[in-house]
Order: C-alpha cells, then sequence, then structure tokens
C-alpha cells in the first residue's frame, strides 16, 4: 500500500470517537477548530459541548454578549479565540445570511481563520482538496522526509504544505487530513513516538536513520519578557455586604474586556511596602485608613512569549473609596460571574 493508503486504513481502524466527527456541519466544525487551538482534546470536549448548549447555531452565537461569550471560555486562555470567534459570527450572520463560504478562500476573509482552519473547514465540510497543516501534521511530514528546514519558518511551512498535498487523497480530503493530524496526536508523538505501530514507518527516513527525536527542527524560542504585576485586592464594608474594586480591562491586549483587581506594574520584585505608597500616592486607596490582610505568595502564569510574575495583597479599607479612573466596586459573591482571566480565578478561589 502507498503512504496514503496505509494511512486511511490505520485511521478507519484506530480514529477515537471524538464529537465533531460526528458532523459535517461547518459551525460545529469551525468551534471545534478554534476551541482546540492550544487545547488539548479532553479538555477542549467539555468546552465544546458547553459552547454548543449555549449557543447551538451561528446565530445564537452571534445574538450572545461578549461578556457571556468569555465567561463560557474562561480557563481556557488565548481570549483573542473567543473574541475572535464571536466577531466572525456576526459575520457570518450579517453578511452571508448564516452561511460558512464553501471555500478555504471565502473562509480566510473571515477575521481569525487562517490557512489552518479554513483548509480543516472546507476539506471537512466541502470535500475541498486541499491539506491542513498544524503542529501534528508538520511532525509526521518533517520525519516522514526528513526535512532540515524549520517547520515553523515561512520555506518550512510551504515544504510541508505542497507534501502534504501530494499525499491527499482527493476524493476524501477530509478524512485524509484529520488521519494525518490523528497519527500525530495518538502515534507520532513530540517524544517518544510509537514507531513500531506507526503505519507509515515502512516510509519514514527519519526513522531510517534513526534520527527521530531529531525531527522536526524548529526556529529557537525567544527568552520570555518577565513582568512583576503587583495586585491590590481592595475590600470594603457597604450594608453588611463586602464589596472588592475591579476593573475592566479595555486595552487592546490578551485580556481585553476581561476583569482583574488594580494593578501596578514593577520592573523586578519588590517590597509589599513600596506597593502600598504607589497605591497611596495613586489614589487607589483613598483616605480611609486600612488594614493589610494577606500578601499572597507569587503565582506564576506562562504566555506564549511572556511569563507573569503576580503577587496579591489584599487590603481591607475602612469605608467606602471613591472609584478613580475605570474601577468599579463588584459584591464579593457576584465576581465569579465576570469573566476572569486564569491567573485572577486562580487568586479569587483562595479568596474567603
Amino acid at each position: 500500500m502507498t503512504i496514503t493508503e496505509s494511512l486511511l486504513h490505520w485511521y478507519s481502524q484506530n480514529k477515537r470517537s471524538l464529537p465533531w466527527r460526528e458532523t459535517r456541519n461547518p459551525y460545529k466544525i469551525y468551534l471545534s477548530e478554534v476551541i482546540l487551538q492550544q487545547t488539548r482534546v479532553a479538555q477542549g470536549t467539555d468546552y465544546y459541548h458547553r459552547f454548543l448548549a449555549a449557543f447551538p447555531d451561528v446565530h445564537s452565537l452571534a445574538a450572545a454578549d461578549e461578556q457571556e461569550v468569555l465567561k463560557l471560555w474562561q480557563g481556557l486562555g488565548y481570549y483573542s479565540r473567543a473574541r475572535n470567534m464571536h466577531f466572525t459570527a456576526k459575520e457570518v450572520v450579517e453578511k452571508h445570511n448564516g452561511i460558512f463560504p464553501q471555500s478555504s478562500a471565502g473562509l480566510k476573509k473571515l477575521k481569525g481563520i487562517g490557512d489552518y482552519t479554513a483548509a480543516a473547514i472546507a476539506s471537512i465540510c466541502f470535500d475541498e482538496p486541499t491539506a491542513v497543516l498544524d503542529g501534528n501534521v508538520a511532525r509526521v511530514i518533517s520525519r516522514l522526509y526528513a526535512i532540515d528546514t524549520p517547520v515553523d519558518s515561512n520555506e518550512g511551512k510551504k515544504t510541508i504544505t505542497d507534501l502534504a498535498n501530494s499525499l491527499l487523497d482527493t476524493n476524501h480530503p477530509g478524512t485524509f487530513n484529520q488521519a494525518v493530524m490523528e497519527l500525530g496526536a495518538l502515534v507520532c508523538t513530540p517524544k517518544s513516538p510509537a514507531c513500531n505501530t506507526c503505519p507509515v514507518a515502512f516510509a519514514c527516513e527519519a526513522l531510517k536513520r534513526n534520527q527521530i527525536e531529531n525531527f522536526p527542527h524548529k526556529t529557537p524560542k525567544k527568552t520570555p519578557t518577565i513582568r512583576h504585576l503587583n495586585y491590590l485586592v481592595i475590600s470594603f464594608t457597604k450594608d453588611k455586604d463586602e464589596f472588592i474594586l475591579m476593573r475592566k480591562r479595555t486595552g487592546n491586549d490578551i485580556w481585553k474586556n476581561m476583569y482583574d483587581f488594580p494593578c501596578i506594574e514593577s520592573g523586578e520584585a519588590s517590597d509589599p511596602k513600596d506597593i502600598l505608597e504607589s497605591g497611596v500616592k495613586s489614589g487607589l486607596l483613598g483616605e480611609f485608613p486600612f488594614v493589610v490582610r494577606h500578601v499572597s505568595d507569587e503565582y506564576i502564569h506562562q504566555l506564549s512569549h511572556r511569563r507573569l510574575l503576580a503577587r496579591f495583597i489584599r487590603i481591607e479599607v475602612n469605608g467606602e473609596p471613591e472609584l478613580p479612573g475605570d474601577l468599579i466596586s463588584v459584591r464579593k459573591d457576584l465576581i465569579a460571574e465576570l469573566p476572569l482571566p486564569r491567573l485572577i480565578d486562580r487568586y479569587f478561589a483562595t479568596l474567603i
């Protein structure tokens, strides 16, 4: 059998039963592809079911409030995915009468849909003969052909895409694409691949050279930027209820339109006393007396190119402070209903 035939036969016998493989509905495929970016299948499956329960079609997602979408997305990270998905749903409804474009070229005109997602939807839903390129596909193809070019370079991406297209079963392009991705997920894994059970081991150049672990080649990663975040968790009591000061992030960053606490960023780890002095000078703590209830240990939150080192200073103010700038006061028991970045949610879970 050829590489393509062997791969398709293996897939028919070994593929996982996943909910998005039971449909060719472009909305459901789109939803699954966005959720599964940078997300493990086990975790992504739960979110897939939650989103479909809340937004069963593109019309209901388009009509949703962004805060509702972000809250449902909470915990997945890379929140621009959720915002783009929501924007795209509106665009499909408003400009395409709720019908997704049926070609990869048309799909790529929608916000947040790149080459991979467009190829996945077009091949799976509409049988367009175009290969997908994700991390699994890059790993499988680079090992099969022992490609020395970094797979994350433009040249490497083109080389792998061309080779994947040369193997593509044009009669069943969606099945072929899913088969390659499944092989990368289950057999041709980043570490300790199961070459003895691989259906295309007979054609694998990296295996012949005994260099499986050397592929794929990637461009060296840059050292992540370190940011020191000092959060002031300021609370006060009003009518026997506890309120905490929060801010809605409106800047164009990864946590846009989500909520966190007032924050003082420092160039390096700072003494809590210095942070409190800055808080007083900036007016965050108002004119009322306050008590520092707790200073947390350091929380580490790793992003793709940034490493956040966060500390939370719990402060109780004796009086209702004025709300400078973009701050709002939220009753403590209602904070969980807001869309919170994972870092903030981790800390909030410790508050009693």
